[in-house]
């Protein structure tokens, strides 16, 4: 397109750091169908709500040839969550929100573990339940707010959603064992998150800990330590003895300053929703980060379609609060339902207006979800799916929300290529029940717990109509389980294996099953047990099985490649072997496919 004199002014549109497909087509003044069918020609995969990052936008705007418009990166805005705003002057340093991450058996839970108990806020550890999904220390009078999940698939489950939860991701890395797969996928999701990554070699007390060792494996995944010229800061550790315990501290502030994390106190307060559940004599409760502004008891605030008047509040450690500032973790009463896990809060002025925004949320939710976007291509992938693969049915029951959220879209993270479809039956909070059992009768269907119980009655209805029911306090282990099933429900693979070649130079016998032949081996081996394609020239004649070898008339083990010998030989159908026919020789075996 040609320049004109009155061009209009380059339109800038500035994120802070990701923005929605809706946002974006709208500034763009393209239709949602239009800028996701793009984005899928680029091998984006993306919903209406979903958040694109600033390259990929950028990229999207580019390959689409739109004049006159320009990305920007807002340098000056909250980095928690998806709720963005221009900080005032008046913005306040906030504490840093930090994840632990790494490997399963490297020492992430003894970290936290130890950290918990010696460095807690006033030093009070009691009555911390495993419920509880984030916690605050205290190092040199400055709070650091750390947050537990069931691992690294929680979080990813909160990208899904749009929302960031960490500024700091400590990536834990046993010195005596090195990277580990699951460390790898860590790395990955720190990097996807643009969180500043710290690493922690732990277990430097074991025998046989090589830290230099474990920072060149590092670097191979792209993390280059400070000690060789990099920019990520690596402190050994122990998390069992608490050596350099103090100094992974100080590093996770100094980088906190680096970044300077700032929030606003005095606007409308917001956050997210990191836990909720329901609990006999209380209803709703939910944990909550808060993100910016003060949350106190009394006030209204909407997290997706579900509103309250904040009943009560309390702090970690169970004790009642009367104000929550920013990175801070809060556990409120007082929801009229469940909220999800990864739903923003704010807070409004009453609750008609609680109320009004909840059921536009609610409305918003099911617009969304009625839009489903498919194109020709995802259409055509289903119908081949529904064909061609198995159905793993499964019926998920957790302690909390946030650990149904986490075990369900991890399950839908694993990569079956497409033979087995994952069927989720149903989800929901709390022990297996009898009706869960019932749900589960007749359809096939695993019951998978995390951190719930099974009654002892409800175990024995389930071992009756063999109902399989599977608990599990480790997601790595749900999620290998649940990889062991479905590998199960793969066909075995039939692998075929050259062993060896025969110029057949004499035939001795033929009857309907069996030939007696000779010949002299060309290539390999030949050994009784093996199986072969008879050849003359290029036409396939039929397939044998050496029942014996034979060698200067006395029985061998194998013929190898230039001697000569006889063969007795058993098919299924008759055969007219020849002087100059070729047997080509093989083995085959089952081998049962597994999901990795």
């Amino acid at each position: 397109m040609s320049a004109k004199e009155n061009q209009e002014p380059e339109k800038v549109i500035q994120i802070a750091g990701s923005i929605t497909v809706d946002e974006l087509a709208n500034e763009l003044g393209l239709s949602v169908t239009t800028l996701i069918g793009e984005l899928f020609k680029e091998g984006v995969v993306a919903t209406i709500n979903q958040r694109l990052d600033f390259d990929t936008a950028s990229l999207i705007i580019e390959e689409l040839g739109i004049e006159g418009v320009r990305l920007e990166k807002k340098n000056s805005a909250t980095k928690i969550g998806n709720i963005q705003h221009e900080l005032s002057d008046k913005a306040v340093s906030r504490p840093p929100v930090v994840a632990v991450m790494g490997h399963v058996d490297h020492g992430k839970t003894t970290l936290l573990d130890t950290l918990l108990h010696k460095k807690t806020v006033e030093g009070e550890a009691g009555g911390i339940t495993q419920h509880i999904s984030a916690y605050q220390l205290k190092h040199d009078d400055r709070i650091i707010t750390f947050l537990d999940t069931p691992g690294h698939e929680a979080f990813a489950a909160i990208r899904q959603h749009g929302a960031m939860l960490t500024d700091i991701v400590v990536i834990v890395v046993a010195a005596d064992d090195g990277v580990k797969p699951q460390t790898v996928e860590a790395i990955k999701f720190a990097q996807g998150a643009n969180a500043k990554i710290i690493v922690a070699i732990n277990k430097i007390d074991r025998e046989g800990a090589d830290v230099p060792r474990t920072m060149a494996d590092l670097s191979q995944h792209g993390l280059q330590p400070e000690e060789w010229g990099g920019d990520v800061v690596m402190v050994p550790i122990s998390a069992k003895t608490g050596e350099n315990l103090d100094k992974l501290l100080d590093m996770i502030l100094l980088t906190a300053d680096v970044e300077d994390l700032k929030a606003d106190v005095d606007i409308p307060s917001e956050g997210l929703v990191i836990e909720s559940h329901m609990e006999v004599g209380k209803g709703s409760v939910v944990n909550l980060l808060v993100t910016g502004g003060e949350l106190k008891v009394g006030e209204f605030i909407v997290a997706g379609s579900s509103y309250a008047k904040v009943r009560t509040m309390l702090d970690f450690r169970g004790k009642p609060k009367g104000k929550a500032t920013p990175s801070t973790p809060v556990t409120v009463t007082g929801f009229k339902e469940l909220p999800n896990f990864g739903d923003q809060f704010i807070e409004v002025a009453d609750e008609k207006t609680a109320r009004k925004m909840a059921l536009l949320n609610a409305q918003g939710a099911a617009d969304a979800s009625a839009s489903s976007n498919v194109t020709s291509s995802d259409l055509l992938r289903m119908m081949n799916t529904a064909d061609n693969s198995k159905m793993f049915n499964v019926l998920i029951k957790g302690d909390v929300l946030g650990s149904v959220t986490s075990v369900v879209d991890s399950l839908k993270m694993i990569d079956t290529k497409g033979e087995i479809t994952l069927n989720i039956v149903a989800t929901g909070v709390g022990d297996v029940t009898e009706n869960d059992v019932y749900m589960a009768n007749g359809e096939n269907t695993v019951i998978y717990g995390f951190n719930v119980t099974v009654p002892t009655n409800i175990a024995k209805m389930a071992a009756r109509d063999n109902v399989p029911i599977r608990c599990y306090k480790v997601i790595y282990e749900l999620l290998d389980d649940a990889k062991a099933a479905m590998s199960e429900l793969l066909d075995a693979e039939i692998i075929e294996t050259p062993t060896g070649a025969l110029k057949v130079q004499g035939v001795f016998r033929t009857e309907k099953t069996s030939i007696i032949a000779g010949g002299e081996v060309t290539d390999g081996s030949v050994s009784a047990g093996m199986l072969a394609r008879a050849y003359r020239k290029k036409e396939l004649l039929g397939e044998v099985k050496v029942e014996s070898v034979q060698k200067e008339k006395i029985k061998v083990d194998k013929l190898e490649a230039g001697e000569v010998g006889g063969l007795a030989l058993s098919t299924e159908h008759k055969i007219q072997l020849e002087v100059g026919d070729k047997l080509e020789f093989f083995t085959r075996e089952k081998v049962q496919k597994t999901i990795s």
